[in-house]
């Protein structure tokens, strides 16, 4: 049984849509925070503007905060719907659940809830992994599908142990993350050591120093939110397994793929051909892996034009 975000308090603390540091100016004036009980976990949402629904999820080590600089713009079209996955900021952080399959149905929940049967989504990084999850598991949902930096495991090629030292630098992450807990002994009070790293070696262009706090404090400040940041790639199995008995059935709705071309470039558009008929790629110049935050100027372009046959086809909620 789900519940409305009026019946549930108000999320408070740096994390809120009131709290966050640096929003853009009125940010305030069209988003608010709102608990959301799916009957399976409590998710926070920051959502506003009007039009059709649109679902923007980030990815990891991040926030629904990474969408800051593009809701304002978006909101003038879409409802916007902006969350923190289970585990993630001021949603609750449950022991199990980080595969994409329950990930998927968290935000198929999450949207009934606030009312939208349909709707289009934007994923980034493990926000990617997701929507792909939701758009295969359920296709009667998603209207359109943008995704952006990021590799799919289960559908992209595995690689190698031993491959090159550029791509060591790019995904160590990944094995180490995995492991049972001797990663949380390691990162426990030096997160800032760790998440920075991630942040400063995977983008071209610098995340300001009250983003990059921002995430990092939200994991440095509770145990919970540490275990739950490992427990999306410690689910990786079964992930993996899904994806396998997904990529046998194609995906039809439109997708829109982004990239930066100082990071994953083409390989982000050639995974999703792996698994979509319709598949539209674009490579940002200068950027890295956070597009939303790197150059979110570009991003909106790409999105706009992407998302227009929907915004002008849709009957607002």
């Amino acid at each position: 049984m789900s519940s409305s975000p009026a019946s549930l308090p108000t999320p408070e603390g740096p994390g809120s849509a009131a709290r966050a540091p640096g929003l853009p100016d009125g940010f305030t004036d069209t988003f608010t925070s709102h608990y959301v009980d799916t009957g399976r976990v409590r998710l926070h949402a920051v959502t506003g503007g009007e039009g059709p629904a649109l679902l923007l999820l980030c990815g990891w080590p991040q926030t629904w905060y990474a969408w800051r600089h593009l809701m304002p713009v978006l909101a003038r079209d879409f409802h916007v719907v902006a969350p923190d996955p289970r585990g993630v900021g001021l949603s609750g952080k449950p022991l199990d659940g980080y595969d994409t399959g329950t990930l998927a149905t968290d935000m198929v929940a999450l949207m009934e809830a606030l009312g939208h049967r349909r709707f289009a989504m934007v994923g980034h990084d493990i926000g990617m992994w997701t929507g792909y999850a939701l758009a295969a598991d359920h296709p009667d949902r998603l209207d359109r599908l943008a995704v952006a930096e990021a590799a799919i495991p289960g559908l992209s090629p595995s690689p190698p142990l031993f491959g090159s030292g550029e791509a060591n630098d790019r995904l160590w992450h990944f094995a180490f993350n995995r492991l049972p807990g001797l990663n949380e002994q390691l990162v426990s009070g030096r997160e800032h050591l760790y998440f920075g790293h991630q942040f400063a070696t995977k983008a071209a262009k610098a995340l300001p120093d009250h983003a990059v706090r921002h995430y990092v404090d939200t994991l440095a400040a509770d145990p919970e939110a540490l275990r739950s940041s490992f427990a999306f790639y410690r689910a990786l199995d079964t992930t993996i397994a899904q994806n396998q008995r997904r990529r046998t059935r194609r995906l039809t709705l439109p997708v829109l793929t982004l990239a930066g071309a100082e990071n994953l470039g083409e390989a982000v558009g050639n995974t999703m051909r792996l698994a979509a008929d319709d598949v539209e790629s674009h490579v940002l110049p200068g950027c890295g892996h956070y597009p939303a935050e790197e150059v979110p100027e570009a991003m909106l372009a790409a999105l706009t034009t992407f998302l227009a046959p929907y915004r002008d086809s849709s009957i607002t909620p």
